[in-house]
């Protein structure tokens, strides 16, 4: 599936517009996209703290996973390569659930996404 931008990047210029859409993206996923639901349900803590019987702790992996799949498409969609889709789905799992158990702060979490990114285009741009 060819992405909305050259990938991988040929030029300096074309990486730069890579990381910058990548980014976005990622904007748009963690923020007006992912809503309350997803992000209170990600987390089986807040899911135990509320004790809300229609969410039951025991559907975390699942919603942590679909907000995952969503970034993964994203990156999908933005780069039209499914090893990084892949990839992208497996990280912002791994980088979310350290964030929910508090492993890890907002802020760097949201660091750790956006390296993701960066790294994602200077691999592609190596190989």
């Amino acid at each position: 599936m060819p992405g909305l931008l050259p990938f991988p990047p040929h030029t300096w210029l074309e990486a730069i517009q890579a990381i910058f859409l990548l980014s976005a993206g990622h904007a748009l996923m963690d923020y007006p996209l992912q809503g309350e639901f997803l992000s209170t349900c990600k987390n089986r803590h807040l899911l135990a703290a509320r004790n809300d019987p229609t969410r039951p702790v025991s559907i975390w992996p699942l919603c942590m996973t679909a907000h995952c799949l969503l970034h993964a498409v994203m990156v999908w969609a933005i780069t039209g390569c499914f090893v990084l889709c892949l990839v992208e789905l497996a990280l912002h799992w791994v980088i979310d659930f350290a964030k929910c158990e508090n492993w890890t702060t907002f802020h760097q979490d949201q660091w750790l996404h956006i390296i993701c990114k960066i790294g994602y285009v200077v691999v592609a741009m190596l190989v």
